[in-house]
């Protein structure tokens, strides 16, 4: 198997954004690849706003790759409140106490999942972390830079974490080719400027990419600053699909 082109470089990884940008998505293929290279998964789904698009109603396909789940109590039932697993604190310090391990945490959207999030921001800042700010340049109420980068700093004060890095995830589901990949990269850029951080990677279709993104995406250049191609996969439906 091909590594990806990025991989966290801390045991710890929280994943934000707006809200319909692909966050869950995205950390189910965060922590897929980080199971094939043989590292301990755990998959905290944080997400106690939206209960359509959630880490945890992915449970079977995470449980197969050998990652481990933690999710609201209520969540994967017909009742939606802001309970939380007692054991998101413990799993934090586990991921920190020994090699070969990742906690990905997929926080909800925007200010109102952050505010979750920001109940254990103490334990996450409190050793190595990274936050991915995930954007989309199709997600129609964020087309902006500089509202993408108001979203984050709303994220940041209601989690009282800092984000460490841009994630470019611009897509149309299945409909995701070249163009809109290419589309979303300045815009990316221009959050990433915006916002003082690094731009990590951009996404592009697993099937389209293979080995050849440099050829297929020719954005992705030594020194076209898309930051990393990372090839993702769709596992995320919606209930209509």
């Amino acid at each position: 198997m091909t590594p990806p082109a990025w991989v966290p470089a801390a045991p710890v990884l929280v994943v934000t954004g707006h809200y319909g940008v692909g966050k869950t998505n995205l950390s189910l293929n965060l922590a897929l690849d980080a199971a094939a290279r043989g590292l301990e998964v755990t998959v905290v789904d944080l997400d106690v706003v939206n209960p359509f698009f959630r880490s945890s109603d992915y449970r079977g396909l995470l449980d197969e790759a050998g990652a481990r789940v933690i999710a609201p109590v209520f969540a994967g039932t017909n009742l939606d409140g802001p309970s939380l697993s007692g054991t998101i604190l413990p799993a934090v310090e586990q991921a920190r106490a020994g090699e070969g391990r990742l906690l990905i945490v997929d926080a909800g959207g925007d200010d109102v999942g952050a505010t979750a999030l920001g109940r254990f921001a103490k334990t996450v800042a409190a050793g190595p972390y990274e936050m991915l700010y995930v954007v989309n340049r199709s997600r129609n109420l964020t087309q902006e830079p500089a509202e993408a980068v108001e979203v984050l700093r709303e994220i940041e004060a209601k989690s009282h974490l800092a984000a460490t890095a841009v994630a470019n995830n611009t897509h149309l589901q299945e409909d995701t080719d070249a163009s809109v990949v290419a589309a979303g990269i300045p815009f990316a850029q221009e959050v990433a400027r915006l916002a003082g951080l690094p731009l990590a990677f951009t996404t592009v279709p697993a099937d389209a990419a293979g080995q050849d993104a440099d050829r297929q995406f020719p954005r992705f250049g030594r020194d076209g600053g898309a930051g990393a191609p990372y090839p993702v996969r769709v596992y995320v439906r919606t209930p209509w699909q």
